[in-house]
């Protein structure tokens, strides 16, 4: 049993309930300064002022808008599943409250006259916790498109599934190679591991697809699929209102702290200082009460790459999703897992420098995209258009893809015999 863990176990209960309650004020607290963060910065990049009326610099405009929605009317369609349209909510929120309770936030402190360490639960296996959290959580996707009783809450829902499904084996990948240079799965033992140096610079490929994958795991742009206005209306949530709507609100923006701490966990040193402060008085920086501020500065470091993203880049295709995510996340990262094996066993047996290994690693990986980039795709030759159709009468039909027919001809008027003959007999006259 590690230092942490025999720390936690000796918590009195008082202790616990204000560590609970405490991680669920901070992640409250987080989603609305998130809101508000991210309305102000896209608003600056996009040269407008944002929210700046509630309260100083439009601060309180998230929590207006909270109270809004408690307020409103809370509807539910008449084909609605009445029980699992209410629960569906609950179970997408749940289960991001869960996630962030094996997250280390600090070292050791005392909190009045206890001695414990800022974290809720130290489980051997932290990181299973955190994926299978992740797993539970589409379920409350899954069931609010399918309980509404409408088609495109459904589809939404199916996106969703799916999209979570791909991106969660990338994100699983992407964890391996941590736990091989940690030797553990405990969250702790991770951030211990990293004392001498960040898993970023180490393992710069996992980091990376970590990135990506937790864009696509929290539906965010430019991977918001499930919510594509453009063909599925607001996607899973169209007929949700009122505090149901609320929590589906929370439920993302949680998520996207607790993916923000664990991507600080797992390749940022945890709450550790970084370099040049954690030289400073011996490591002083890294003991009591500082180290919460390490983490949250990381931590609001990976929100604002949300934001930046959202403010940047389009939405793709779902045909585009996909193919980043298995054709391109999964395969590297199963080759990526291969050369830092390679590079464990050959520096275990032979003594040789890993890091020799690591940039031969990378050159390769490097070489692996550029040719998945640079080599084009085979493409089907495109058939010829036919030719529009035409009705008995000499018009244009619409033709069956949509395209827009070439303009007929046009046809001179033909008079009739009688009209003829009345104008040689004028003209004759004259």
């Amino acid at each position: 049993m590690t230092r942490t863990a025999e720390l936690l176990a000796d918590d009195p209960i008082w202790l616990i309930l204000i560590k609970v309650v405490a991680i669920f004020a901070f992640l409250v607290l987080m989603t609305l300064l998130t809101i508000w963060a991210e309305r102000r910065v896209i608003g600056r990049m996009q040269h407008r002022p944002g929210p700046n009326r509630a309260g100083p610099f439009g601060i309180l405009q998230s929590l207006a808008d909270g109270l809004k929605l408690a307020f409103k009317e809370d509807i539910r369609p008449v084909l609605a599943d009445k029980w699992v349209y209410f629960l569906a909510p609950v179970i997408s929120a749940t289960p991001a409250l869960v996630s962030f309770s094996v997250i280390p936030i600090g070292p050791e402190v005392t909190i009045f006259g206890e001695r414990t360490a800022l974290q809720l639960v130290e489980l051997p296996v932290g990181l299973l916790v955190v994926l299978a959290s992740a797993s539970i959580g589409v379920y409350g996707i899954v069931l609010a498109g399918w309980s509404s009783g409408s088609p495109y809450p459904l589809l939404g829902s199916l996106r969703s599934a799916a999209q979570v499904i791909s991106y969660e084996i990338a994100m699983g990948l992407s964890f391996v190679a941590v736990i091989m240079y940690a030797g553990t799965l405990s969250t702790a033992g991770i951030v211990e591991a990293q004392t001498s140096g960040w898993f970023a610079l180490v393992l710069p490929f996992s980091f990376l697809v970590y990135v990506v994958a937790m864009v696509g795991e929290t539906n965010r742009a430019p991977f918001d699929l499930p919510e594509a206005e453009s063909e599925l209306v607001g996607g899973f949530h169209t007929e949700y209102s009122s505090l149901k709507f609320a929590l589906f609100f929370l439920a993302e923006y949680i998520n996207m702290v607790t993916v923000s701490a664990l991507a600080t966990t797992l390749f940022l040193g945890g709450w550790h200082a970084p370099w040049p402060l954690s030289l400073i008085g011996g490591g002083v920086l890294n003991t009591g009460w500082w180290p919460v501020l390490w983490f949250l500065g990381k931590t609001l470091a990976f929100l604002f790459v949300f934001v930046w993203l959202r403010a940047t880049l389009p939405r793709l295709r779902y045909d585009q999703f996909m193919n980043l995510g298995w054709k391109v996340l999964v395969p590297l990262s199963l080759v990526w897992i291969v050369v830092v094996t390679v590079i464990r066993a050959v520096r275990n047996e032979q003594g040789v420098d890993s890091t020799t290994f690591l940039v031969i690693g990378g050159v390769v990986l490097v070489v692996l995209i550029a040719a998945a980039f640079l080599v084009p795709d085979r493409k089907r030759p495109e058939p010829e258009e036919p030719e529009a159709p035409m009705a008995g009468s000499g018009f244009p039909v619409p033709p069956l893809d949509l395209q827009v027919p070439p303009t007929p001809p046009r046809r001179t008027p033909v008079p009739p015999s009688g009209a003829d003959d009345a104008s040689k007999e004028g003209a004759g006259r004259v």
